[in-house]
């Protein structure tokens, strides 16, 4: 979007966003949000469709690989509708597009969403985010940090099925007891209101070196509290889960947690390099074969797969991360750098 705005600063730019998304993003410059609650179904659909009865586009990019959004671009007006390539395209996609990308085999997620911009045209594609952080967000972050020096962590993932990215309470607690003993650095950890991620708290508490030293916020905080949080942590640790994005579009340092998804293909972009790569080793672990030899994208679906994330390994990359200069690095994609 940025880059879109770049080479365009007059166009209008509409984004079709989900509640909780928009919650997050709300404010962004230079953007129409239209918000479409994903629990109403149709009936959600359908007043999105009549709000935007009137709105003919001249390009629909149709970024959002489910089926749930096929149908919903089906009630929006546009002349040509821009989709993923046979490759990349999921939930029979390409019947609702006239137009797919080229061809980009073993891209990272980021990199397919800017081939939209290079479709079009688009010869800036410098990594600039400027994410909206209001003044309010950044009281909420301070109302629960102070002006300590801090460690964010996030320890759990989305729930779905099957879905085994979390680490142990137990890593956590050993780098957390890290951080304090050689940094002086507290922990706050976050995430949602589920129960499984505020019993994962409660257990990361229970073994961490005392009830000062961690402050449990699971389930406690907006997502734009969450994103200040974020942008004043010293650095960032989680699974593949949204916070290691957040880090990464606001260039601060972030220690990534993969083994059952590929980090080339979901890993926080500009911190690739820092992450914890356990990803191959499960791959010839849990399926007997080679990384290379497996579909881009395909996920270990191992409950015990994340334990071949050592602690020491993920200290290794906290250090690191810790060491760095204080000054942001150019954003400048991986290859470019």
């Amino acid at each position: 979007m940025r880059a879109l705005q770049r080479q365009w600063p007059e166009a209008r730019i509409t984004w079709v966003i989900g509640k909780s998304e928009h919650s997050l993003l709300a404010g962004l410059s230079g953007v129409e949000f239209v918000v479409y609650d994903k629990t109403t179904g149709l009936t959600g659909m359908r007043a999105l469709w009549r709000e935007l009865a009137d709105t003919r586009f001249d390009v629909l990019l149709h970024m959002q690989q489910a089926l749930r959004a096929s149908v919903l671009s089906l009630g929006l007006k546009a002349d040509i509708r821009v989709g993923y390539d046979k490759a990349r395209a999921k939930d029979a996609q390409r019947w609702f597009t006239h137009r797919q990308l080229p061809p980009h085999p073993r891209a990272h997620v980021l990199e397919s969403f800017l081939d939209f911009a290079r479709l079009l045209g688009v010869e800036d594609l410098s990594l600039v985010w400027d994410l909206p952080l209001p003044k309010a967000a950044f009281e909420e972050a301070k109302s629960i940090t102070g002006e300590v020096p801090y460690l964010l962590i996030s320890p759990c993932s989305s729930i779905r099925l099957r879905n085994f990215r979390n680490w142990s309470a137990e890593g956590y607690a050993a780098v957390i007891e890290h951080a304090w003993r050689q940094h002086g650095l507290i922990t706050v950890l976050t995430g949602g209101g589920s129960t499984r991620e505020r019993e994962m708290g409660e257990r990361i508490k229970a073994l961490g070196p005392d009830d000062d030293v961690v402050i449990d916020v699971i389930g406690e905080t907006s997502l734009k509290g969450l994103l200040a949080l974020v942008d004043g942590a010293r650095a960032v640790i989680a699974p593949d889960s949204g916070p290691v994005h957040m880090a990464n579009a606001l260039n601060n340092p972030v220690v990534g947690l993969y083994a059952t998804s590929n980090l080339r293909r979901t890993g926080p972009y500009l911190w690739q390099e820092y992450a914890v790569d356990a990803y191959p080793e499960a791959v010839r672990t849990y399926m007997h074969k080679e990384p290379a030899d497996l579909p881009w994208g395909q996920r270990v679906r191992h409950p015990d797969a994340m334990s071949l994330i050592r602690a020491e390994d993920v200290i290794e990359r906290l250090e690191a991360v810790l060491a760095l200069p204080k000054t942001p690095q150019d954003m400048e994609s991986p290859d470019e750098a």
